[in-house]
Parts: structure tokens; C-alpha cells; sequence
């Protein structure tokens, strides 16, 4: 391979792991990303550590978990000098690069309060989350905190898309049939095509800003995170993606009356909302759905052209490939629409990886079981570029020796999420305070146990019930499995994750010296001093 390896890090926005065909749907042929799969490891107990945005990828740039870096909910800034992915890999000469999407927003307080400037090369990177901005579009709200993107407005002005706000008006709107702009954002209009053309679209555009910087890279090692906007809403595509599925193709909702007969407090409030109430319509999930595999199906395509081209520019050989999510979708499962409770269809997310290294080779188009957490991605990044990732630091493992080894490997008992809904219409309708809007997820491959604060539990049986579609919280037969669940996240949370700045070696090697370093705390006489340091080996 020689010494340069890059990392290629493609995130899709609210993809569930379940629509792609290498994963299982029965409709949707993604060959593209199978291709991947083919060539490398597909996780199949993949977890993020928020089912929402802005949380889950702090996550991912940080390899922590949300109570350790503090970025609670979408908007809530990472705070300065949080350790960032790009922060390891900047340690040994990896160029941290960012194609696409991050949500997250500057700690312009901390920032003003350490006296740091934006525009200087620090604060730049600290803004950013570590990366250094090749282009950045969020791509969420046209008018919104964090806008759309200027440059792709004006890409689309220059192919000839008129008129102000491009991205709301062409990217994400239809057409009347007597030429009125139809606004994508209305999931009644999601069987439309978008007025803007298929090669046009953010997703074909993102990937182009790829390859514009592979073109001018220079010969330094990177890594770039290529962050798709889609096929998060607005759920509208161009044709011909608009039409290529239809309600046929629409795989009925998992869910059942019983969810809705006296459910967790959480839980009910949260089918409550417009979302949810829409998404539990089957007339538009017969119209939403087949957009949003379109959407899919424009993504895969993409991939090809991209795996084409890298193998064009020879960098297959020494690029690690990783495809994944940043949180699910309901869909109407569960009677639920968007993410952020920790069913299967919102908390766990396709992960590929293609390792290009020979010592990878075993294990190439298998399938993993291990429970892995979007977490692991930032030390896999940095011992694959050749670093040492540091433990105090990262709470995340390399994903390395599962990736050179068919053989078990050692590894964790259980995976953890975490979500604050205290910004949500839920909150309001129980009536509960901000600090008490918590929920924490742990999961073993036979388990998944949520504690809610103030409340009981949730919990599921993912081998009897892998549909989740019985919660068995309140159940006193499964009083013992409850208390063992807790009991292993209480655990979680006891364990140090905020003493970063030393690591245990550090302080093992430094345990004891206290007469070293002429520290003479409760010796009575200098013969026992004496004595003390013969035994130590330091006389």
C-alpha cells in the first residue's frame, strides 16, 4: 500500500439500515453499495450514540459518548477544546477534510471567552468540528439557523435554475401542472418529481466536490468525511428516481394496536406528534416511502460513478472505505415518524468498511455481529493511518481486529445510546423539567433496556420480539432481566469520561513516588526514611 492511506468516509442522512438491499429489502437494489459490502465488512449490530443529527455525528467526530462531549440535542455546540477526530489525525499529518453536511454549530461563547478568532487557523478548526471545510452544506432549513448552502445556489444558477433560493425552489420543490412551485417540505407532494434535474441534485453535487478536491489534494494523506444530505427530508426526488416505486413497494408498517394501549409515557407522547400521526397514514407512506427509496436508489447510482473514479485515479488501493448513517427513519414503524427513540429502525445504521489492506483480506464480504458504536470510527480512522489512538481520550475501539481476524475477537458486552428530548413537544405535554428529559438505551445481542428518568423502564426481548413490538417494562416476569440491564448502565455511567488530559499508564508509572520526589508525609525518622528508600531501590 505504501505510506500514504486515506479514508474515504461517505455518511448518508437519516438512512435506514434496513433499505439496502445487501441488508435485506426485498424491493430496493442498491448493487453499488453491495459492491462494498462485497469487498469488505458489513456490521449488522451497528448503533449510534443518538437516534438524532446534531448529537449522533458529535459522537462520530469525537469518538465519545453524548454525557462525555455534552452536545445534547441538535444546536447545542460542541465546546471548545472537546478532542476531535481531526484533532488525532492533524497529530500525525492526516488532513482532516469535510464534503457535505455536519449540523453542528461554533461554541462562538467559549471561543470569544479564550479569545480565539474565528478566522484564524485555530478557531477556523475549532468552528468546524476539526475539519478543515472543503464545503460545508447543511442543507436542512432554507431560511433557518442554518441555511442552505450559498455555493450550491449559485451551481445552480450557473446550469441555468433562476430566481432566489435555488435549493428550496428547484432542489426541493415540484411543479403545478399550470407551473406554481410546489413545496417538497409537503409530504403530499412527495410522489412528484423535483424540479430540479437528476444530475443537478445535492447528491451528484456533493460527490463532484469530491472529486474537485481529490483533484487538488497534493500529495499529503486525508482523511474525508463525504456527508450526504439525503435521503433525509425534505423526501423529494428528481425523476427519474420520482417514479421507479411505487405503493407496491412499500413494505408494511411494523407496528401493532397493542403499542398504542397504554404505552410509556415517552413513547406515547412522541406518536403524538404531526410526524408521527402522518407517518401512521398509509396513503402517505404509499406516496413518502417510494420517494425515499428513489432518493436511495440516486445514492447508490452515485456510488458507482464514485467507485469508478477512484479506481481511475488509483486510490482503491490505499483508501479505506467507509459507508454508513448518521440515525435511521420510523416510516410509520411503530407509528412513529423521524428517529430519535431507540427502536431498531432509528438507533441502528448500515456500516460498511473496506479495508484495503492485505492483512483485511480474510475477512472480505463477510458479515459482522459484533455490537459496534459509531464511536469505534474515529480510533479505526487513526490506527489505520498509522496513529495510536489515545484511550483516555477516544471511548470508542478500533474496528482493526475485527476487520483482520475471522476469528471471535474480544470485545463489548453491550452498546449504549443516549437522547435529550427536552427541546421536544413531548417535554411539554408530560410536563417535565429540562433536567429531567432523558433517555438511555443499552442493548446486548438478547436485550434492550431503556431507563427513562422518573419513570419505569422500556424493555425489549430482540430475540422473541426482534420487531419490538412488545414492551415488557411493567412485565414482573422479566423483573430480574430489568435489574441486570440497569445495573450494566450504571456501570456504564460510573466509569471515568471526563479525565482526559493523563492516561492510566501515565498515572500507574507516576503511583508511589511520593518519596522521590522528597514528598516525607507521615515518616516518624530519618532511619525510616532510609529505610524506606533501600527497600524502593532508590539508596
Amino acid at each position: 500500500m505504501g505510506d500514504k492511506r486515506n479514508v474515504l468516509w461517505i455518511m448518508c442522512d437519516q438512512l435506514r439500515f434496513d433499505y439496502l438491499s445487501c441488508y435485506g429489502h426485498p424491493h430496493l437494489q442498491t448493487p453499488n453499495i453491495d459492491k462494498l459490502a462485497e469487498r469488505g465488512v458489513r456490521f449488522n449490530r451497528a448503533y449510534v450514540q443518538s437516534p438524532i443529527c446534531g448529537p449522533s455525528r458529535m459522537s462520530f467526530y469525537t469518538g465519545r459518548y453524548v454525557r462525555s462531549h455534552g452536545s445534547t440535542w441538535n444546536g447545542i455546540p460542541l465546546r471548545v477544546g472537546e478532542p476531535t477526530l481531526g484533532d488525532h489525525l492533524h497529530e500525525i499529518g492526516v488532513r482532516t477534510v469535510l464534503v457535505g453536511k455536519t449540523h453542528m454549530r461554533a461554541d462562538t461563547e467559549g471561543m470569544a471567552r479564550l479569545g480565539i478568532a474565528a478566522e484564524s487557523f485555530i478557531g477556523a478548526r475549532v468552528a468546524e468540528c476539526g475539519f478543515e471545510v472543503f464545503e460545508r452544506d447543511d442543507g436542512l432549513h432554507p431560511d433557518g439557523p442554518y441555511g442552505a448552502n450559498p455555493a450550491y445556489d449559485s451551481y445552480l444558477k450557473a446550469e441555468g435554475y433562476d430566481g432566489p433560493n435555488q435549493w428550496e425552489n428547484w432542489a426541493n420543490s415540484a411543479e403545478g401542472e399550470d407551473g406554481e412551485v410546489l413545496s417538497g417540505w409537503l409530504l403530499g407532494h412527495a410522489d412528484k418529481p423535483a424540479r430540479v434535474n437528476a444530475e443537478h441534485a445535492e447528491t451528484p453535487y456533493m460527490i463532484k466536490r469530491f472529486k474537485d478536491f481529490v483533484e487538488v489534494a497534493g500529495d499529503q494523506p486525508w482523511c474525508v468525511h463525504l456527508s450526504l444530505i439525503k435521503p433525509h427530508w425534505p423526501y423529494i426526488v428528481p425523476a427519474p428516481y420520482h417514479d421507479m416505486y411505487g405503493a407496491d413497494d412499500v413494505i408494511p408498517a411494523i407496528r401493532s394496536q397493542a403499542e398504542r394501549e397504554n404505552p410509556h409515557p415517552v413513547f406515547g407522547a412522541f406518536m403524538g406528534e404531526r410526524v408521527s400521526k402522518a407517518f401512521s397514514n398509509d396513503k402517505t407512506r404509499a406516496k413518502v416511502i417510494p420517494a425515499y427509496m428513489g432518493l436511495i436508489k440516486q445514492i447508490d447510482d452515485e456510488i458507482g460513478k464514485l467507485m469508478e473514479y477512484l479506481e481511475e485515479k488509483g486510490l482503491l488501493e490505499n483508501t479505506m472505505v467507509v459507508f454508513t448513517s448518521d440515525h435511521g427513519d420510523y416510516l410509520g414503524d411503530h407509528w412513529m415518524g423521524e428517529k430519535e427513540l431507540f427502536h431498531e429502525p432509528s438507533v441502528k445504521i448500515p456500516l460498511i468498511v473496506v479495508d484495503p489492506r492485505a492483512e483485511a483480506d480474510c475477512t472480505r464480504g463477510t458479515v459482522n455481529e459484533d455490537l459496534v458504536e459509531a464511536i469505534d470510527l474515529a480510533p479505526t480512522f487513526v490506527e489505520f493511518c498509522g496513529g495510536t489512538p489515545k484511550s483516555n481520550v477516544l471511548e470508542g475501539r478500533s474496528l482493526l481486529p475485527l476487520l483482520e481476524s475471522l476469528e471471535p475477537v474480544e470485545w463489548r458486552e453491550f452498546a449504549i445510546s443516549e437522547y435529550d428530548y427536552s427541546m421536544r413537544n413531548a417535554r411539554m405535554e408530560l410536563g417535565l423539567p429540562v433536567a429531567d428529559c432523558r433517555l438511555a438505551m443499552i442493548t446486548d445481542k438478547h436485550w434492550k433496556f431503556i431507563h427513562a428518568e422518573g419513570m419505569r423502564p422500556m424493555l425489549f426481548d430482540l430475540q422473541q420480539d426482534p420487531t419490538e413490538l412488545q414492551d415488557l417494562g411493567a412485565n414482573p416476569n422479566y423483573a430480574a432481566e430489568r435489574e441486570r440491564m440497569s445495573e450494566a448502565l450504571f456501570a456504564w455511567y460510573r466509569k471515568h469520561h471526563t479525565r482526559i488530559t493523563i492516561t492510566d499508564k501515565q498515572i500507574a508509572a507516576n503511583a508511589g513516588k511520593e518519596l522521590q520526589a522528597g514528598i516525607l508525609i507521615g515518616y516518624t525518622d530519618e532511619e525510616e526514611v532510609e529505610e524506606t528508600k533501600h527497600q524502593q531501590g532508590l539508596s
